[in-house]
């Protein structure tokens, strides 16, 4: 199994040691997660599960949250809609981890919390990621947030305990997740929310429940490749994937510059599909089938610009542009992931997220939870034109997206995503097309330089890329923002394998993060 922090995967593999499934040490590890990556992901935040089980099906759990229902686009503004009270998301992660496990796990409730619950009450020792994050985060935070974060030392190996939070986890362990949404806890956040002046009411979390749905999947190179359906932007990754096959990908140099720049063209052509259509279906239609239909993956690749660089949009709507951008096509007619594969072949991977450090920065006193800031995701112009507008109860267009790969037959391959904002889209692209199209181990795949895309032509980019091969994406019109050898702006890829011939679980983790991969 792979994680985001060595102490979490422990958990994991503790967990598949005494005999749990993939779904009980996914779990575990995700609230261990909350303890010792609190900026990243925790109770407060929301997340997905893509899950295969052994006998052959495949399945999403989506916990992702939605907008209360006194949300509505004059509520916000560029500020409060990402830090403050007013911008959180209704937390689903309690509600997706208990029913993850009451539907596929072997373990109880309580019993998976107790790990996270023991290193919240006897600490854990703060790496560097800890302690950058954490110091990048302080000033986000409300009274409540700082009485907790800060008088911690930042300073590598201080000990952090958090008691608060170890009491909001033995009574989620001792009551069950209805303490969370219809007992004390929601009484409580009521309460801070009409104090503080937010938006989030005890009836909005006695009313949230996670939905079961079936996963999207797009053919690539004889394999099928799945992801979440929206309202996740997954399909962004398959469109990316399906606009790439006819190019003979392994015959170019690894991370070349024709290399770099084909995949980018080809990414931009998806990122402007992805911010025209991505919402959330149940209020209006997500023409997935039709953005991955061969006639008009066919139509969008006759528009790869195959020697200069195009403008994008960038990673969201942009309420306008000066200047030309690669255009949608017209129909006619800071999160944390990790992967779990058991014995039996069950493989869980789960991408959760408070959104920002320490979510929205609103600590609910007394409990050690941060809530996150996912209301940042939707637009609050009302003269958007996409699907993602601000709405009453309505579920965000998600770029959190864990992915599968399968062989023709149906057998498991390989899963593998990352944390990363919008950048999730395209780092994950570049993970995939490392082992599919050249080879590459997991660890290797994750290893690699990485690219980000933005605004117009604008590309964060790692520096192991050879310097002549940056020279000549300048020379094609991209515009380089070199971020070091190694730079969780890109990422911080988790993964496992299953391997095709003898059966080997095999796993990588991220250096960029603090990322840890074990088995057992």
């Amino acid at each position: 199994m792979a994680s985001a922090h060595p102490l979490a995967s422990q958990v994991g593999m503790d967990i598949l040691r005494q005999g749990g499934n993939a779904v009980d040490a996914a779990i575990a590890t995700a609230i261990a997660l909350g303890v010792v990556e609190p900026y990243m992901s925790g109770v407060g935040g929301v997340g997905f599960l893509l899950l295969h089980l052994a006998g052959g099906s495949t399945k999403v759990l989506n916990f992702c949250g939605n907008t209360p229902a006194r949300a509505t686009p004059d509520q916000f503004d560029l500020v409060t809609r990402e830090l403050g009270p007013k911008a959180s998301m209704i937390p689903g992660n309690v509600a997706g981890w208990s029913e993850a496990l009451r539907a596929h796990g072997t373990l109880r409730f309580d019993q998976v919390l107790q790990p996270a619950i023991e290193l919240a009450d006897k600490g854990f020792g703060l790496h560097p990621f800890n302690v950058e994050l954490i110091r990048s985060s302080l000033p986000r935070l409300n009274p409540a947030g700082m009485q907790i974060w800060g008088g911690v030392p930042l300073r590598l190996g201080a000990c952090v305990r958090q008691p608060d939070l170890a009491r909001t986890l033995r009574a989620l362990a001792s009551e069950g997740p209805d303490w969370f949404y219809q007992g004390p806890f929601a009484r409580q956040l009521e309460r801070f929310m009409q104090e503080a002046g937010g938006l989030m009411t005890a009836a909005d979390l006695a009313g949230y429940r996670p939905d079961w749905e079936e996963p999207i999947e797009a053919r690539y190179r004889g394999h099928r490749v799945r992801t979440c359906p929206p309202n996740n932007e997954g399909f962004q990754i398959l469109q990316t994937l399906r606009l790439l096959e006819p190019e003979n990908l392994a015959a170019l140099e690894h991370n070349s510059a024709e290399y770099l720049h084909l995949v980018t063209e080809a990414a931009k052509l998806a990122i402007a599909d992805r911010i025209a259509y991505a919402g959330d279906p149940r209020l209006q239609p997500v023409p997935v089938d039709w953005l991955l239909s061969p006639d008009y993956i066919a139509h969008r690749r006759g528009m790869i610009q195959r020697t200069l660089a195009s403008r994008s949009e960038g990673e969201r709507w942009n309420g306008g542009q000066s200047l030309p951008v690669v255009p949608p096509g017209s129909q006619h007619g800071s999160t944390t992931h990790l992967s779990v594969v058991d014995e039996a072949g069950n493989v869980a991977s789960i991408t959760q997220s408070l959104g920002h450090g320490f979510g929205s920065g609103c600590f609910v006193p007394r409990t050690g939870v941060a809530l996150n800031s996912f209301c940042y995701w939707c637009e609050i112009d009302p003269a958007c034109p996409t699907p993602n507008l601000m709405a009453p109860g309505k579920r965000w267009a998600a770029c959190m997206a864990p992915v599968q790969v399968f062989h023709e037959d149906g057998r498991f391959w390989f899963a593998v995503s990352t944390p990363g904002s919008y950048g999730i889209l395209h780092t994950t692209l570049q993970m995939l097309l490392n082992v599919m199209d050249f080879g590459a181990d997991l660890q290797a795949a994750i290893d690699a330089p990485r690219f980000r895309l933005f605004e117009g032509t604008r590309m964060q980019i790692e520096t192991r890329v050879p310097a002549n091969v940056l020279q000549q994406l300048s020379q094609r019109g991209h515009h380089l923002e070199l971020i070091g050898d190694y730079n969780f702006l890109v990422g911080g890829g988790q993964g496992v394998m299953i391997d095709p011939e003898c059966g080997s679980r095999l796993a990588g983790a991220d250096p960029r993060r603090d990322g840890y991969a074990l088995a057992w």
